[in-house]
Parts: C-alpha cells; sequence; structure tokens
C-alpha cells in the first residue's frame, strides 16, 4: 500500500497502517502492552467516555530524517502533558515510560509508513486515553484503555508555509474561564467545531479566540497557539484556558537560542495594531504564518503582513524547527528520539 501513496500530496486525514498498540487499566494496575491489526475497539455501551466525556489525546510526529533515521518530535514532553490531562479530569495518569515505550513500539511496527525525507509529510501519532467502565452516575471511570494509532499526513494547512488569514468570532467560545482549555480533552475541540466550519465556510483558515471571561485578550488560534512578532520580541499569551503548546515552547525556546527576547503575558485585542509577525504554532500545523486577521464583529482588518509573504522571524522559527526535526540541524536540547 504504501507504493501506491503520493507522499507528497498527503492529506491531514486519516490512511490506514498495520497495527496500533493498546494497554488497559484494570483492578487497579496497567496490563500488558498488546499489538492490534484492528481499527476498531469493543466498549461497553454505559462507558464514561460516551457518556461523561472521560477522554484525552495527544498528538506528535515522527519524521524520517535526512540520514535516513526515523525521529519522533518532544516525546516525553507529551507523556508528561497526558499526564496533567488525565489528573484534570480525573482519569488514571499513564506512567511516562509506559507512554514512551508504546509510542516507540507502533512508530517501530509502522515504520514503513513514515514519509521519505524531503516529502514534507510525516507519520502523525495519536495516543489516546478513554474510561470504559459501565457507569449512569457522575463519578470517574474505574477502568481505562490508553491506545496509540498512527497515520502519515501532509500538512495541517493545504498551503503549505505560507500566509493565511484567520477571523475573530466574539460569539463563540471554545472553553470556559477556569475550564478544560489547559488539558488535551476532546471537548474543547467539540466546542469549537462550529465555529471552526463557519470560519472556513467564510474562507478563513481558523478562528482567534478572545480570552472567554472578558474578550479583551487573545486566547488561542482554532487547535493552535498564537505568537506574534513585535518589536524584536515574541510575545505568546499567558492564559489559563489555553493548551501549554509544546510546539510554541520548542519555538520560544528555539527564539532565546537566537537572541529574541520571549514575553509571556496577556496581549490585549487592539496590540494587533502593533505587530509586524504572526503565526499559529502546534504539532499539526508547525507554525502557520498569519497574514490578515478580520474581526468580523467590528468590521475590522488587521494587516499583519504588509508584503503578503511570511516575516522573516517566523520563517528563521519555523526553518529551524523543522531543521531540527529532519535531523539537518543539531538536537542541542535533546528534543529527538530515534527509533531504533
Amino acid at each position: 500500500m504504501t507504493q501506491e501513496l503520493d507522499w507528497g500530496n498527503l492529506s491531514f486525514g486519516y490512511i490506514p497502517t498495520d497495527y496500533n498498540v493498546r494497554c488497559y487499566y484494570k483492578d487497579g494496575k496497567w496490563g500488558e502492552i498488546e499489538e492490534s491489526t484492528s481499527e476498531s475497539i469493543n466498549i461497553h455501551m454505559a462507558s464514561t467516555c460516551l457518556h461523561y466525556g472521560q477522554e484525552i489525546f495527544e498528538g506528535l510526529k515522527a519524521f524520517r530524517g535526512k540520514d535516513g533515521k526515523v525521529r519522533i518530535f518532544r516525546l516525553e514532553e507529551n507523556a508528561k502533558r497526558i499526564i496533567t490531562s488525565a489528573e484534570g479530569i480525573k482519569m488514571q495518569p499513564i506512567p511516562v515510560e509506559l507512554f514512551c515505550d508504546m509510542v516507540k513500539r507502533v512508530v517501530k511496527l509502522n515504520e514503513r509508513f513514515v514519509p521519505p525525507y524531503g516529502s514534507g509529510a510525516s507519520l502523525y501519532i495519536r495516543p489516546l486515553e478513554i474510561g470504559i467502565s459501565a457507569q449512569v452516575g457522575v463519578k470517574p471511570s474505574t477502568e481505562y484503555l490508553f491506545l496509540v494509532l498512527v497515520t502519515p499526513v501532509g500538512p495541517y494547512f493545504k498551503g503549505g508555509f505560507k500566509n493565511t488569514n484567520i477571523c475573530i468570532m466574539r460569539e463563540f467560545d471554545r472553553v470556559a474561564p477556569k475550564g478544560t482549555g489547559r488539558w488535551k480533552v476532546g471537548g474543547n475541540y467539540a466546542a469549537s467545531l462550529e465555529a471552526g466550519e463557519k470560519a472556513h465556510e467564510l474562507g478563513y483558515s481558523a478562528v482567534l479566540y478572545l480570552d472567554p471571561k472578558e474578550k479583551k485578550y487573545i486566547d488561542e488560534c482554532g487547535p493552535a497557539n498564537f505568537l506574534a512578532i513585535k518589536d524584536g520580541k515574541y510575545i505568546t499569551p499567558a492564559s489559563e484556558s489555553i493548551l501549554p503548546s509544546i510546539t510554541n515552547m520548542s519555538l520560544q525556546q528555539i527564539a532565546k537560542d537566537m537572541g529574541i527576547e520571549v514575553e509571556c503575558r496577556q496581549i490585549p485585542l487592539e496590540e494587533l495594531e502593533t505587530i509586524q509577525e504572526a503565526a499559529a504554532c502546534g504539532t499539526a500545523a508547525v507554525a502557520s504564518p498569519i497574514g490578515e486577521i478580520h474581526d468580523l464583529n467590528l468590521d475590522k482588518k488587521y494587516i499583519i503582513s504588509k508584503n503578503g509573504e511570511p516575516g522573516p522571524v517566523v520563517t528563521a522559527l519555523y526553518n529551524k524547527l523543522r531543521g531540527i526535526q529532519l535531523g539537518e540541524e543539531e538536537d542541542i536540547h535533546g528534543w529527538n528520539t530515534i527509533v531504533e
């Protein structure tokens, strides 16, 4: 099947691969890792994941480098983040060692689906934990399934690394103040579907959400974090209602390595008037440059890119991060895990 794949034109969708890996939590302990060729799971109709939203996940990628080696980017950071999500909605945390072992195993089992170097594609890795014990009362599950599936994907934004336009729609909130936004919970994404579909219908790539409490500050850019370059500084929102992006964290470190000052703080909406560059960043998109931001409620346009091209700082950050992922740049911070 891999011979039939057009690696350079993959969508960000789902393509079947050979294996997934699974592990069950029952009787107070995690069991053995199971390898499966089935794309289905069998769960009770009263499982807490179906009724009360006990579902968390992660997203990370594996890349085939210039040297032919397969690298998983920021594996341990994703393992740590899913623990935070589990604790947030009262699920059983997955030990870091178990998480890492399962991810490495599923990538090795599906190594033929890691796209070739130079294709622009990657192997997307989706770890998923769900509550599976039967429960009608609202309380946490006592049993869990943790599984990891993989699929080869192209860029999240079809246009690749070029400017996209995004919009502000105040009638939508993705999350609530002090809510579940800081955890990678499926319900957060369900809450963004209506706004996202409406934005796409209007020709925008994503929605730029304002803070859900006051609607004064920049919060999150659809499924990604927001970053901007202003007066030579890298600025990104500090908020309790957004997911701590591992890509954003990585880009911040790269910026510091390049001598750029980083500020994590509230960004008032009106500050969009004075920024020189902006991007949406996340595992799926890496960094997607923003050309214009349209405030649909106030009928106002913020023109970020004056020449229609991605800005030099965002471009440099993107290229450096991609270089590390592909083994073209030295991995001085030890972010990559090579699959042996």
